[in-house]
């Protein structure tokens, strides 16, 4: 996936200005950066939820906007901040819209079988006929992340995926993430504002400050002391655990 010269503006304000950077396929990629950097409106105009006012999204050699919706769901799947549902379901029902694409409202049964991966994959078997307003924050963002790999697709989008969740859940959900990726060969794009579960999950990190990109790169590129420091405007320490740069800030 190619993005250049992405541009969107709200009234006169401009929150993301001339954005230009590649997605690699097969990998965990970070959106990070301080609130209203314009991380999480990039993921919505890369997922077709935001409209963009100039640039190109190229997706396997063409235009996303001319993509049909049903084929690009097929390859393209988005978890958002608010994923409230008001209809009383279960969890198998919930993870069973993620085969919409293909099968519609009739569920074949091979449709099945990936709905049962997808349940076992995030660990919630003993849930399944559970209602999702039932279950522990952490037991109801596994199940949303189950439907989207019930959808089957190779990218995986998940815009602040930790939000609101403990740090427990929060550290199991970017294991999830991370095995996404190793295990079923996803490439994962996530917008998270706990920058060292970014370092410790993922393989780059894209920075934004003030609707731009202040800096792409791997892990150990981005996450530098003179980096963090200028994007955030606080002083950072960087250790390494396990071979990863984490950061203290004061």
């Amino acid at each position: 996936m190619i993005i250049k010269k992405l541009t969107k503006k709200y009234d006169e304000k401009v929150v993301v200005d001339n954005v230009d950077f590649e997605i690699p396929r097969g990998k965990v990629i970070s959106l990070i950066g301080p609130n209203g950097a314009g991380k999480s409106t990039v993921m919505g105009m890369i997922s077709r939820l935001i409209e963009r006012d100039s640039g190109s999204i190229h997706f396997e050699e063409k235009d996303i906007t001319k993509w049909k919706s049903k084929d690009l769901a097929k390859r393209l799947a988005i978890l958002t901040q608010t994923n409230a549902i008001q209809m009383k379901l279960t969890v198998r029902e919930l993870v069973t819209f993620g085969r919409f694409p293909y099968s519609g409202s009739h569920v074949t049964k091979e449709d099945e079988q990936i709905i049962d991966r997808a349940i076992e994959y995030m660990e919630l078997k003993e849930f399944e006929n559970r209602f999702i307003d039932e279950l522990s924050g952490g037991q109801r963002q596994r199940a949303y992340i189950a439907m989207v790999i019930a959808q089957d697709t190779e990218y995986v989008l998940l815009d602040e995926p930790t939000n609101n969740l403990d740090i427990y859940h929060a550290t199991n959900l970017m294991k999830m993430v991370r095995k996404l990726c190793d295990e079923l060969g996803k490439t994962v794009i996530l917008v998270l504002h706990e920058i060292n579960y970014a370092a410790f999950y993922s393989d780059y990190i894209c920075a934004f400050k003030d609707g731009k990109i202040a800096k792409f790169g791997t892990v150990e590129e981005v996450m530098t002391k003179e980096v963090l420091s200028e994007i955030y405007r606080v002083d950072f320490e960087i250790l390494e655990i396990e071979g990863k740069p984490l950061s203290i800030y004061y």
